[in-house]
Order: structure tokens, then sequence, then C-alpha cells
């Protein structure tokens, strides 16, 4: 993963993206007005619905050119 930032804001879902091959969990949120993606065969497809609503401080990084959540953890 490429050019890792860190943004707090509120976490919205937009959007349950399909499962990964694996049949893992993968979402499409926003963070702080940046659109951003679960990495396949992430922990944090599980987690992510338990932060809906709630402000997060989340480091968000270039992987295969779309933004992706790197790290996210309650503010």
């Amino acid at each position: 993963m490429k050019n890792i930032s860190h943004h707090v804001g509120t976490l919205e879902i937009i959007q349950r993206m399909p499962l990964s091959v694996n049949g893992n969990p993968r979402y499409m949120a926003r963070i702080d007005g940046i659109t951003c993606y679960t990495a396949p065969d992430s922990s944090d497809g599980y987690r992510l619905p338990n932060f809906d609503g709630l402000r997060v401080e989340a480091y968000i990084g270039t992987y295969y050119g779309r933004p992706t959540i790197h790290s996210i953890r309650k503010e």
C-alpha cells in the first residue's frame, strides 16, 4: 500500500460490495469526505459495521489505484 495518510471523521458506510474471492465482506465507505474501500480479505471488513456513524481515526492508502483503509479505530 502506498501514499498512506491520516484522517479523522465520521464513518459512513455507503455500500456493501461483493464478497472477496475467499468469501470475506467488503465495503465502500466515506471518512472525512474521502470515499474508500476495505482491502480484500482484511479483518476490517468484519469490524467496519461496528463503527458506522461514529467518529473514527483511519489511515487510508492507495491499493491498486483505489483509496483503501489501511487501519481504523474509534476516536
